[in-house]
């Protein structure tokens, strides 16, 4: 099971960028895709340069998920090692000390729509639709269902997951699947600004912030505030959290050592 990753890579002023590339597709999610995904996300985790990451695609969608044509007449073998690679790489989109945005324009179906739902934030065009419509062909959306029902809640994801129906963007809004949709035309620079004002903070205490995030939300409230408490304590006598303390108690602009 062999085939080209479909993806670009590349810094942009401190950002890491990482492109679907297979726009006549609409953008699948190949075994060799995901593997080149998480690979590239790890390198720009290990970038002090990288900021922020941003996850987009080329041509009129997003990514309609996995790529179908991989999934029939394998061995059961064959279908593990395709959902792990993607297992493998929604966990390393939250491991990755950067924030990670997807920037979402036309559909994020299966997949693609897992996809967004991993991600720390996701800007849409307000013209994008979102579903999870592998009921439809005999493949429940079982792994997607994992990002989506901690996204959206599970009455919301169990209508996704159970008619396969699409939600449109002022939906996705509501629900909490995306933070916000703006003109298709305005995407771009919408993305571009809020990776910017992100990256203009430490970045030491944006992965303090993201690790921490993550490691509390399935808590209990007592635990996530023990556990939240030793963060916060240890995070502020870094050097960042003093510089930026006392550039506020100054009233000047920080200068952050990381």
């Amino acid at each position: 099971m062999t085939s080209v990753p479909a993806l670009s890579a590349a810094v942009v002023d401190g950002v890491g960028v990482l492109t679907l590339d297979d726009s006549a597709r609409r953008n699948p999610l190949s075994l060799s895709t995901m593997r080149a995904a998480t690979r590239e996300l790890l390198a720009f985790g290990a970038d002090s340069d990288v900021r922020v990451i941003v996850i987009k695609a080329h041509g009129p969608a997003f990514s309609a998920g996995h790529d179908l044509s991989e999934i029939v007449d394998r061995t059961v073998d064959d279908e593990r090692e395709i959902f792990a690679a993607c297992t493998e790489l929604m966990a390393t989109v939250h491991a990755v000390r950067q924030p990670v945005i997807a920037q979402v324009q036309g559909m994020a179906l299966a997949a693609g729509c897992q996809l967004v739902a991993t991600c720390d934030l996701a800007i849409a065009a307000d013209d994008a639709r979102f579903s999870t419509p592998g009921v439809r062909i005999g493949l429940f959306c079982s792994t997607p269902m994992v990002a989506l029902s901690r996204a959206i809640g599970r009455k919301r994801a169990m209508s996704m997951l159970l008619t396969g129906d699409m939600i449109d963007a002022a939906t996705a809004v509501d629900w909490g699947l995306i933070n916000s949709a703006v003109p298709a035309e305005a995407l771009d620079d919408t993305v571009a600004e809020l990776a910017g004002r992100i990256g203009q903070f430490s970045g030491d205490t944006l992965a303090v912030g993201k690790r921490a995030f993550y490691d509390q939300i399935d808590r209990t409230e007592p635990d996530a505030y023990a556990a939240m408490t030793e963060v916060m304590a240890t995070n502020a006598v870094t050097c960042d959290a003093q510089e930026g303390i006392s550039a506020f108690l100054e009233k000047r602009t920080p200068r952050w050592q990381s």
